[in-house]
C-alpha cells in the first residue's frame, strides 16, 4: 500500500499531463472531424450536373408544345388558299372557253378578238404565276414546320421521357394534353400538304395550258392577218352555194363572246375603274363651280363666255368624257364591248347636238349615227357573211358619197378644226378602199376598213368636243376662283384659251391616232416596236441611257414647266395687274412653282434612270461652269429664292429699285418685273435687286403721304381756310382717317402766303387721282369764299 501510495503521488503530475495531452489530440481529432464534415456541406454543388431533374424535363415538353402551337398559327395564316382555289377554278374555266374558241379556226375570229384573247391570256399567266408563287411560299412555310418536328425526334432528353415509364406517369398530363394537340397538328399538315399539292398542280396546268394557247392565238394572229390581203372568200359577183347562204348560229356565238368579253372585265378591271373616277372627278368639278356661282346669285357672270357644252347640270357632258376615253382605257378590248361603247357615245353626242346645233347640221350628224350604228346591229343578229357583205357595199358607198359631201362643207366653211379635215379626207379613202376589198373577197379588210373610217369620224368628234368642255370647264374654274375671292369679274380669256387649245390639241391627235392604229389592227405591233427601239440600252463612253428614259425627263420637265406656268389659273389669277389685294395668295404661288420646277427635276431624274455617279459627275461639270461664266445666271437664281422666301418684294408691291418705280407684276427665278405708270414693263435681274436699295410703298400697307402745295392772296381768315381744307379732305373716301391731316400756313410776302396740306391715302394706287381730286375741290371752295388761289 505504501508502494502504490507513494507511486500515485509520485507520480499524479505525469498523469495529469498525460490526461491534458490525450484531451487536447481528441479535441483536435473532433474538429477536424467537423472541419472535413463543414468542406463536405460546402461542396455539394459540385453534384453531377449531367443528372436531369423536373424542370428539365418540362422545359423539353414546352418546346414540343410550341412547335405544335406553331403549326396551328402558321397555317391559320395561310389565309389564300380558299381565295386561290376559287381564281383557279375561274381561270380553268375561262382557259376552257378561250381553247374553245381558238379551235374553231379563224372565219368567226377577227384581228381584235385576236388580240384581246392575247390581253386576256396574258392577264391570266400573270394571275397564276402570282397564285404560283404564294403557293410556294406556302409550302416552304410548312417544310419548315415539318423540319422542326423532325428535329424534335432527335432530342435524346425527349426520347427520354416518351420511353420511361415513371417519366410517363410523372408528366401525366402533360401527355394527355400533348396527344390532343397532335391530333390536330397532324390533321393540320396532312390537309394543307394536300391541299398546297393540289393547287400548285393545278396552277402548273394553268400556265401550261395558258402558254399553249398563247401560242395559238399568236400564229391565229399571224395567219389572219396573211389570209386578210389574200382572197378570203368568192369575189362578191360570182355565184355561191345555198348553203354559203344558211344562217350562221351566232346564239351560241354571241353566249360565247359574253362570256369571253365577262372574263376580260374580270381581269382587267383597274383602268376602267380610274376612268370612273376621273369622270366623277369632271362631273363635281363642274358641279362645284356652278354651285359656288349659284350661291353667290352670279350665273350670269359666265353669259359672257358663251359656254356651249359645260351646264349646272353635267350629266350628259360627263358621261361624253367617260365615253369618249373609254376605248382608251382598253385598247385591246372585246369587238363587242367597243361597238356597245361607240354605240352610246353616238347617241349620247346626239342628246348634246340636239339643242345646241342647227337643224340641217344636226340632221347630217344624225346620218352619220345610223352609218355607224346599223352595221353593228345588223352583224349582231347573225346574218350570212354574203349578206353582210352586200350591206357593207351598201353603207360603204353610202358613206363615200357622205364623206365627199361633208368635207366638201367643211372645205367651204373654213371650218377651224383642222383635225376634222384630215378625218374627212381618211374617212373617204378607207370607205374607197372597204368598198374594193368587198367587191375582191378580202372581207377582213372591208370590216377593218369600214370600221376604222367611222370609228375615226367618231373619235374626232368626240376629241373635239372632249377638249372643248375642258376649255370651258377651266374658264368656268378661273371664272368661280375670282368670284369667290371678290376678284374682279373681266379677265382677258382668250389668252388662255389659245394656251389650253395648243396643249388639248396635241393630246387629241395623239388620242385620236392611238385609236386610229387600234382600229386598223397595227397598233400592238407598231407598239411593241416601238417600246423595243425606246428601251434599247444605248451607251456613249461610260454613259449608258435609253431613248425612252431622255423622252421621260423631257416630257416630266415639260409637263413640270406647264404647271408651274398656269396653275395659277386654276385659282382665279391670271397674271392681270388689277389684282393688288393678294399679294399673299400671290407668293405662295410662287412658292407652288418653285417646288413644282425642282420636283418635276427631281421625278424627271429619278424616271430616266440615269445613274447617281453620273448626276454627280454632271454637278460637277455645273460646278465648274458655275466657275468659269455662270456666276450671274446662278446668283439671279438665288436672289429670286430669297426673295420669294423672305418676302421683302412681293407680287402688287409699289418699289423703289435704284432710279425705278412701279408696281411689281412677276418674281421670276431669274428675273422680276415692274410695271410702271405708263404701262411699260421693267425686268430687272433678281441679282440686281438685292444688291440696290429697295424702297418698298406697300410692304407692311398701302398708305401713303401725299403732300399739296399752292399760295393764296392775302387777306384771309386762317382758321376758315384751315377748317374748309380739313372738312374737304375727310369727305374723300380714299383717306386714312386715324392720321389726323396737317395743313401748313407760311407768309411769303404782303400780298400772298403758301398753303402746304399733308395727308395720307388709304391705297396708294390711287393717290394721284386723290391727289388731283381734293386739289381741284380746295380750288373750287376757296374761290367760292373769294379767297384767290394763286
Amino acid at each position: 500500500m505504501k508502494i502504490s501510495s507513494s507511486f500515485s503521488i509520485a507520480q499524479r503530475p505525469g498523469f495529469l499531463i498525460l490526461l491534458m495531452v490525450l484531451f487536447f489530440n481528441s479535441t483536435q481529432i473532433l474538429a477536424q472531424q467537423k472541419k472535413a464534415v463543414k468542406s463536405t456541406s460546402d461542396l455539394s454543388y459540385l453534384t453531377d450536373s449531367t443528372v436531369l431533374n423536373r424542370s428539365d424535363y418540362l422545359l423539353r415538353l414546352g418546346k414540343v408544345f410550341e412547335t405544335i402551337n406553331q403549326v396551328e398559327v402558321t397555317t391559320s395564316s395561310f389565309y389564300l388558299l380558299e381565295p386561290i382555289a376559287g381564281h383557279l377554278k375561274q381561270d380553268e374555266a375561262a382557259i376552257a372557253l378561250l381553247k374553245k374558241r381558238l379551235s374553231q379556226g379563224d372565219r368567226t375570229l377577227n384581228v381584235q378578238n385576236l388580240q384581246m384573247y392575247q390581253t386576256l391570256l396574258d392577264e391570266l399567266e400573270t394571275n397564276n404565276v402570282r397564285c404560283l408563287a404564294d403557293l410556294q411560299d406556302y409550302e416552304k412555310k410548312l417544310n419548315g414546320l415539318k423540319t422542326q418536328i423532325l428535329n424534335l425526334r432527335k432530342d435524346t432528353v425527349l426520347m427520354k421521357i416518351f420511353r420511361t415509364d415513371s417519366l410517363k406517369r410523372s408528366f401525366k398530363t402533360e401527355f394527355a394534353e400533348l396527344g390532343k394537340k397532335r391530333i390536330i397538328m397532324d390533321s393540320l399538315i396532312k390537309s394543307n400538304t394536300s391541299l398546297i399539292n393540289s393547287l400548285q398542280a393545278r396552277t402548273s396546268a394553268n400556265i401550261i395550258n395558258i402558254r399553249e394557247l398563247t401560242y395559238t392565238a399568236d400564229n391565229q394572229l399571224e395567219s389572219v392577218s396573211i389570209k386578210a390581203f389574200s382572197k378570203e372568200r368568192r369575189y362578191l359577183w360570182e355565184s355561191v352555194d345555198k348553203a354559203a347562204n344558211k344562217k350562221v348560229d351566232f346564239q351560241r356565238f354571241m353566249e360565247s363572246e359574253q362570256q369571253v368579253s365577262g372574263y376580260y372585265f374580270e381581269y382587267t378591271r383597274g383602268s376602267r375603274f380610274l376612268l370612273i373616277v376621273l369622270g366623277a372627278a369632271f362631273f363635281f368639278w363642274l358641279y362645284f363651280n356652278f354651285k359656288s356661282l349659284k350661291q353667290r346669285n352670279r350665273l350670269d357672270s359666265v353669259n359672257h363666255l358663251n359656254f356651249t357644252f359645260v351646264r349646272p347640270k353635267p350629266y350628259l357632258i360627263s358621261l361624253i368624257f367617260i365615253l369618249t376615253l373609254a376605248p382608251v382605257f382598253d385598247l385591246l378590248a372585246p369587238a363587242l364591248y367597243i361597238e356597245t361603247i361607240h354605240v352610246l357615245l353616238a347617241f349620247s353626242i346626239t342628246a348634246l347636238f340636239f339643242k345646241r346645233l342647227p337643224r340641217d347640221i344636226f340632221y347630217k350628224w344624225c346620218i352619220f349615227v345610223v352609218l355607224l350604228v346599223f352595221p353593228i346591229i345588223l352583224r349582231s343578229l347573225g346574218m350570212p357573211a354574203r349578206y353582210q357583205r352586200w350591206l357593207l357595199l351598201i353603207f360603204g358607198i353610202a358613206s363615200l358619197v357622205y364623206g365627199l359631201y361633208s368635207y366638201k362643207i367643211l372645205k367651204e366653211k373654213a371650218v377651224k378644226y383642222r383635225l376634222l379635215k384630215s378625218v374627212g379626207i381618211i374617212y373617204i379613202i378607207f370607205n374607197f378602199l372597204a368598198i374594193i376589198c368587198n367587191l375582191f373577197g378580202r372581207f377582213t379588210l372591208t370590216q377593218i376598213f369600214y370600221s376604222s373610217a367611222v370609228n375615226s369620224a367618231l373619235h374626232a368628234i368626240s376629241l373635239i368636243i372632249l377638249a372643248g368642255m375642258i376649255t370651258e370647264a377651266f374658264l368656268l374654274q378661273i371664272k368661280s376662283s375670282r368670284v369667290r375671292k371678290d376678284y374682279p369679274e373681266h379677265f382677258d380669256w382668250e389668252p388662255v384659251v389659245k394656251s389650253l387649245r395648243g396643249l388639248l390639241g396635241i393630246a387629241v391627235f395623239l388620242i385620236w391616232l392611238t385609236l386610229l392604229l387600234v382600229n386598223l389592227n397595227i397598233f400592238d405591233s407598231l407598239y411593241t416596236s416601238l417600246i423595243a427601239f425606246l428601251n434599247e440600252k444605248r451607251q456613249i463612253g461610260t454613259l449608258i441611257f435609253t431613248f425612252w428614259g431622255i423622252g421621260l425627263f423631257l416630257i416630266i420637265i415639260w409637263i413640270a414647266n406647264f404647271l408651274q406656268k398656269y396653275i395659277a389659273y386654276f385659282f382665279g389669277d391670271t397674271g392681270d395687274d388689277s389684282l393688288d389685294d393678294n399679294k399673299s395668295e400671290r407668293s405662295k404661288l410662287i412658292v407652288t412653282k418653285l417646288i413644282l420646277l425642282i420636283g418635276g427635276f427631281l421625278i424627271a431624274v429619278a424616271a430616266s434612270g440615269l445613274p447617281l455617279d453620273k448626276i454627280t459627275v454632271v454637278l460637277g461639270a455645273l460646278g465648274v461652269g458655275i466657275g468659269l461664266g455662270l456666276q450671274n445666271i446662278v446668283s439671279n437664281f438665288v436672289s429670286g429664292i430669297i426673295l420669294i422666301f423672305d418676302k421683302t418684294v412681293r407680287i402688287g408691291d409699289v418699289v423703289e429699285i435704284s432710279d425705278k418705280k412701279g408696281k411689281v407684276k412677276e418674281i421670276g427665278l431669274r428675273a422680276s418685273t415692274l410695271l410702271t405708270d405708263d404701262g411699260a414693263e421693267i425686268i430687272i435681274p433678281n441679282g440686281a435687286i438685292l444688291s440696290n436699295n429697295i424702297i418698298n410703298w406697300t410692304l407692311t400697307n398701302n398708305q401713303m403721304r401725299v403732300v399739296i402745295e399752292f399760295s393764296v392772296s392775302n387777306p384771309f381768315q386762317r382758321e376758315e381756310v384751315t377748317e374748309t381744307i380739313k372738312e374737304i379732305i375727310a369727305t374723300h373716301d380714299n383717306i386714312f382717317v386715324a392720321k389726323e391731316p396737317k395743313i401748313i400756313i407760311i407768309p411769303k410776302n404782303k400780298n400772298s402766303s403758301g398753303i402746304k396740306i399733308y395727308f395720307w391715302c388709304k391705297d396708294i394706287s390711287q393717290a394721284e387721282n386723290t391727289k388731283s381730286s381734293i386739289n381741284s375741290i380746295i380750288f373750287d371752295e376757296l374761290e367760292a369764299k373769294g379767297i384767290e388761289v394763286l
